[in-house]
């Protein structure tokens, strides 16, 4: 099983050891095509790799075509994970949305109004675990 995992990376980086957590995670149940956004210092190690803006885009939605579902962080907003979730939704790849109500901001009434997109509400990742486990194993 092939998951694309999206957080927050352009848009605050605050979460990154959360991010890592659900990594792991999702990581018992298959291929996370995108492990690298926990990762602490990733922007860094693209500019390294010599990742151009269009670089980026293009492996990310190579990604996005391969993989069996998405799970997304969203309680950072980010513009390039909202991409992702609509690129998703539009594909019909199957997407769950992870929030934290305690999160600074409230979330987008286009993920939770949407009838394409799951929303699980939680505070720490072992609540989230078990449903997260369930999502995967149903698209699997």
């Amino acid at each position: 099983m092939d998951v694309f995992f999206s957080g927050s990376i352009r848009g605050g980086r605050s979460d990154v050891d959360l991010y890592a957590e659900l990594v792991e995670i999702i990581e018992r149940h298959g291929t996370v095509l995108t492990e690298h956004v926990g990762v602490e210092d990733i922007e860094a190690k693209e500019e390294e790799e010599g990742l151009s803006d269009a670089d980026i885009h293009d492996q990310d939605v190579a990604w996005l075509r391969r993989a069996d579902c998405l799970v997304a962080e969203v309680s950072t907003p980010s513009l390039g994970v909202g991409y992702e979730i609509a690129r998703a939704v539009e594909g019909e790849t199957p997407v769950l949305c992870l929030y934290r109500p305690a999160a600074d901001h409230d979330l987008s009434a286009m993920i939770r109004g949407s009838d394409a997109v799951s929303v699980l509400e939680y505070e720490t990742p072992a609540d989230v675990e078990s449903e997260l486990e369930a999502f995967l194993e149903q698209h699997r």
